[in-house]
């Protein structure tokens, strides 16, 4: 159980692919910081950082829910503290809290730019430089989950304002490993290959009738799984997909990702041809 002991600072993780990897690493005996804003049940979206703390503790780790709006950086820096003292270091931050909106530039309120960029882009700079000290000491790892970086023009046709605030993230995670080699820091994006079963894509993408052509957020935290237990940057500077790291890893099979499996194609998510 590599993750064992280790502490993993994971936003927004209170539902959805964030939970999953929290879940995966608590089946190791990891610590869990989960950092999001939903501290109370939402009628249409389930779990809370509590009820996500309860799913940790009964897979095996140990938790340590905070309420965390990635805005701000005041509150960022606090949390990171508190994880440290908490769990006595931080071995890995994963950038996963996120916000979309796939509509273009003429008829998008420049209000829902600024939650996306903030939330996407900024925070992972925000909340890299927070856990940055006790990376340092950990040599540890930065996940943001963020797409290659895919210039087609049709990923930016429709939604360009969307597709620009999630390119910055992978840039960042470009300048991160080159600026932090000297530390021995990992950093390193991650994206599915196809849609996954979450809120995002019931919500942006035409319902629960997605699902049927998506996989679970499994997928995703195994792909995760596998970068946080690599050792000595042996993967870093990298935006990777889901499926392609797990072949790398000696993977094949991915049908028990189905989330229907008598559902249709799987869908190809954004960003990837």
């Amino acid at each position: 159980m590599p993750l064992n002991g280790k502490t993993l600072f994971i936003t927004g993780a209170s539902r959805g692919i964030g939970r999953e990897i929290a879940l995966r690493a608590a089946r190791d005996g990891a610590n869990i910081v989960i950092a999001a804003k939903s501290a109370e049940a939402h009628p249409k979206l389930p779990g809370t950082i509590h009820s996500v703390a309860a799913e940790v503790a009964a897979a095996g780790g140990k938790a340590l829910a905070i309420q965390l709006d990635v805005r701000d950086e005041a509150a960022v820096k606090v949390a990171m503290a508190q994880a440290a003292e908490h769990f006595g270091g931080i071995d890995a931050l994963i950038n996963n809290a996120g916000a979309i909106k796939l509509v273009g530039i003429e008829k998008l309120d420049p209000k829902r730019f600024d939650l996306m960029f903030q939330i996407n882009t900024r925070a992972v700079m925000v909340c890299s430089q927070a856990a940055l000290p006790y990376l340092k000491l950990s040599k540890g790892h930065i996940l943001s989950l963020s797409p290659p970086l895919n210039l087609d023009p049709k990923w930016f046709a429709g939604y360009a304002p969307y597709t620009t605030t999630k390119y910055g993230m992978s840039m960042l995670t470009l300048g991160m490993h080159e600026e932090f080699k000297k530390y021995g820091i990992s950093v390193n994006a991650l994206w599915p290959k196809t849609v996954i079963a979450t809120a995002a894509i019931e919500f942006e993408l035409g319902g629960q009738q997605a699902f049927k052509h998506a996989r679970t957020p499994a997928i995703m935290a195994d792909a995760a799984y596998a970068i946080l237990n690599s050792l000595e940057r042996s993967i870093s500077g990298r935006l990777l997909i889901d499926e392609e790291i797990l072949r790398e890893q000696g993977q094949n099979e991915f049908a028990q990702y189905r989330f229907d499996p008598e559902g249709g194609n799987l869908m190809t998510d954004l960003f990837v041809d």
